[in-house]
């Protein structure tokens, strides 16, 4: 059974390069959601932008302290 890396508050990097306009930098996890097509999902949102967004796991890495 998966287990999902990040957890609900976690402030992770998002890969934007993947899609196109979505914002640079730092973004908050809201909901961790289950899988689809063998990928942990999450929901997450970055302060610089008005809507959330669903992404895979792999998108994503751990914010630098």
């Amino acid at each position: 059974m998966q287990v999902h890396k990040y957890h609900v508050g976690d402030r992770v990097n998002f890969d934007a390069r993947m899609q196109v306009g979505a914002a640079a930098g730092e973004y908050e996890v809201l909901r961790l959601l289950p899988i689809e097509a063998g990928q942990l999902q999450y929901r997450i949102k970055s302060a610089l932008e008005r809507s959330e967004r669903v992404v895979q796991e792999h998108q994503l890495s751990p914010r630098d302290q």
